[in-house]
């Protein structure tokens, strides 16, 4: 990757839908440059997609939640691969410190995140969870 990948990256990351020619306009590079670059990324494996942001207060009623989960031993392989195929889980991350995994989960009512807590809890290899409740978001 060179600078102009970078530059590009960058305005990707903000705008995935941003024309070839917007892009070549304020990278200040030809369109055919632009198409090659990402071409280029695309076949490298450094663009793997492209996705659409959700602006969080769009969903009004959707629960949003952060769960820490503590592995027992040597389970963490297995307890994320039923992690990541549980629809609730939206975003699933591995630390390190006092917890293994912290989970973004997301639920249409009380009810149903009632029900993904009690799912998850009884997932072979969680040793211990703690889940906090998003209430606001602010962009930083």
């Amino acid at each position: 990757m060179n600078d102009t990948d970078s530059q590009i990256l960058g305005l990707l990351r903000d705008n995935a839908r941003m024309s070839v020619t917007d892009l070549a306009a304020k990278v200040k590079v030809s369109r055919a440059t632009i198409q090659k670059r990402i071409e280029y990324m695309e076949n490298q494996g450094i663009i793997t997609g492209y996705t659409v942001r959700i602006k969080p207060n769009s969903e009004q009623n959707m629960i949003r939640a952060w769960m820490n989960i503590m592995v027992e031993g040597n389970k963490a392989s297995a307890v994320i691969r039923e992690l990541r195929i549980d629809p609730a889980v939206h975003t699933l991350h591995t630390t390190n410190g006092k917890w293994d995994l912290l989970v973004e989960l997301k639920s249409e009512n009380l009810a149903s995140f009632d029900k993904i807590l009690e799912r998850i809890r009884t997932i072979n290899g969680i040793y211990n969870t703690e889940t906090s409740i998003l209430l606001s978001t602010y962009k930083a």
